[in-house]
């Protein structure tokens, strides 16, 4: 099975505050998927980033296998 949403090496920053450092992850389609954290560890962040109304600084983020 493919991943639906795939992230390679995707980092934020917001001046010198690292958001979201260097990740990699694979949502599969079908399956659940829970992010669990501490506030402020960038769970927000990456799920901006996964709906696009934020742009990464490196990496990339594709969606059933297009970018």
């Amino acid at each position: 099975m493919s991943a639906l949403v795939k992230l390679i090496d995707v980092s934020k920053r917001y001046g010198h505050a690292a958001a979201l450092h260097p990740t990699n992850l694979s949502i599969e389609r079908g399956k659940t998927t829970v992010l669990i954290g501490p506030s402020g560890c960038g769970k927000s962040t990456l799920l901006r980033l996964i709906i696009r109304l934020i742009e990464p600084d490196s990496g990339r983020i594709d969606f059933a296998g297009e970018p």
